[in-house]
């Protein structure tokens, strides 16, 4: 009975593992793909409809908007070219710099919990490759993510650009502190797990904004915090593992 139970909180945690910027210490996972496999658009197109029935609607996730997000995003973009073939499929990929981009699951989790709608302005911390920008990009009026990993926030930035999402500006620095320029965000997602929801991110949430942040240590769960009138709305989701949030965080 104990081997069983052990063995079925490894697997949720494998399950939620998600790519994440404000990270260190993560190994990726190994992937091998052969070199003469190749895919054509219709392809990726085709296993990107596998993936958003199987993968993301079979799981619950029912936002229409969501799911229509998941459709658009050529995933594959996100990723080296060597690990195309893979882009689809139910995991983490690495993305350079012991980072990796997010199970598509968890993607669009958060992106269903942030409840967000054509009119509003979103926050991300946290934009490793840029794929869950991309996706909330498919959504909201305008997109602020920050990622920590110069190197990464650069590439981000180009992909999306290249990709024709004028309505994402990335940053590369600590996000903790937000980016208080462009306050009050509508919804903040937050793709590192800290110890504690960060205050200046509180600060910059728009009433009845929505905040979606892993909190904990070696025990993580998704929160999704509500800002109202009268105080902040907490709900306690999914139990995930995250990687840490780095910089002022650790402080």
């Amino acid at each position: 009975m104990f081997r069983s139970i052990l063995l079925l909180l490894l697997s949720l945690s494998l399950l939620y593992l998600p790519a994440c910027s404000n990270k260190t210490n993560e190994t990726p996972p190994t992937v091998t793909i052969p070199p003469s496999e190749t895919a054509s658009d219709s392809d990726f197109d085709q296993q990107r409809l596998q993936m958003v029935e199987q993968q993301i609607r079979g799981r619950g996730i029912t936002d229409p908007t969501v799911l229509d997000a998941m459709s658009q995003v050529p995933r594959h973009r996100f990723v080296a070219s060597t690990l195309s073939q893979a882009a689809y499929s139910d995991r983490p990929l690495p993305i350079g710099y012991g980072q990796t981009i997010s199970q598509p699951y968890i993607v669009a989790y958060m992106t269903e919990a942030a409840n967000i709608t054509p009119e509003e302005t979103v926050l991300e911390v946290g934009t490793g490759s840029g794929y869950q920008a991309a996706v909330l990009g498919e959504i909201a009026r305008a997109v602020y993510t920050i990622e920590i990993i110069p190197e990464l926030a650069e590439t981000a930035r180009q992909t999306l650009s290249e990709l024709g999402y004028e309505n994402v500006q990335v940053k590369a620095g600590d996000g903790y502190q937000g980016w208080p320029e462009h306050a009050p965000f509508d919804a903040i997602l937050v793709t590192a797990a800290p110890d504690h929801v960060p205050q200046p991110l509180v600060d910059q949430l728009a009433l009845n904004g929505r905040m979606v942040i892993p909190v904990g240590d070696w025990f993580q769960e998704m929160r999704v915090i509500t800002k109202t009138e009268a105080g902040l709305l907490e709900e306690r989701t999914i139990p995930v593992r995250f990687v840490p949030m780095t910089g002022e965080a650790e402080e």
